[in-house]
């Protein structure tokens, strides 16, 4: 049976968790989330935000907050996240992750898992991290990305952030997996790009899936498709 929502029920206010697909931006999904709640409760209208970006790489929790709830965004966001972050060694790009091109190739052979767990260590805590350029970072009003999509070098700078925990689930050269527990502001592909640098290698971020924000898990998420059927929309 089909779901039916209400504009007053719409408008009152809900969080509704998503597991965000490949290849979609976030905004793809909530632009598509907000249109066809609009269009099962028959209005033409409806604020709808998500709390924290997802690259269009990444798959995973995505929170949408529809009418008054988008004002618990802000308290969302502050949230601790936790990811599941595949690294790939001996390989860099631009942006960090598969987004762009393979630039650069090193050896990787040198890493041991106990060379690793130094590093690791190493990053955990307060520390300071510069964003990708190919991210959403903003110049007076530009984003990051459409500079670096144009050719246009801009200084990033660096910003706090705080590692929780770091744990490694597998260890299969030139790939590892990683459970990532951070703060708001992290970008897992910097810690990607870091932790090659510091193993004198060279990595990038192959497959990013967050897991949790806060208390919210993935595994009470939302697909699309469960969704659309709900709601009985193509």
């Amino acid at each position: 049976m089909s779901e039916t929502f209400t504009e007053e029920s719409l408008k009152a206010g809900m969080i509704l968790p998503f597991d965000k697909p490949r290849d979609w931006t976030s905004f793809d999904l909530v632009n598509k989330i907000r249109r066809e709640l609009c269009r099962n409760a028959g209005i033409k209208k409806l604020k709808v935000g998500h709390a924290g970006t997802l690259d269009p790489l990444a798959t995973g929790l995505l929170i949408l907050c529809v009418g008054k709830a988008t004002k618990q965004i802000e308290g969302i966001q502050q949230m601790p996240k936790e990811y599941l972050a595949e690294i790939t060694f001996g390989a860099s790009t631009p942006s960090f992750d598969l987004e762009t091109e393979i630039d650069k190739r090193y050896d990787y052979e040198h890493i041991s898992p106990s060379l690793l767990e130094e590093k690791i260590m190493e990053l955990k805590g307060r520390i300071e991290q510069i964003p990708p350029v190919f991210s959403a970072k903003k110049f007076n009003g530009v984003r990051a990305y459409e500079f670096a999509r144009e050719g246009i070098q801009k200084e990033m700078k660096a910003v706090e952030v705080e590692i929780y925990d770091m744990d490694v689930l597998k260890f299969d050269l030139p790939v590892i997996l990683l459970n990532i527990r951070c703060s708001k502001g992290t970008y897992i592909r910097s810690l990607a790009r870091d932790l090659g640098a510091r193993l004198g290698s060279g990595a990038h971020l192959s497959n990013l899936r967050r897991t949790a924000i806060g208390s919210y898990k993935v595994e009470q998420a939302e697909t699309l498709e469960n969704f659309q059927k709900k709601l009985n929309f193509p």
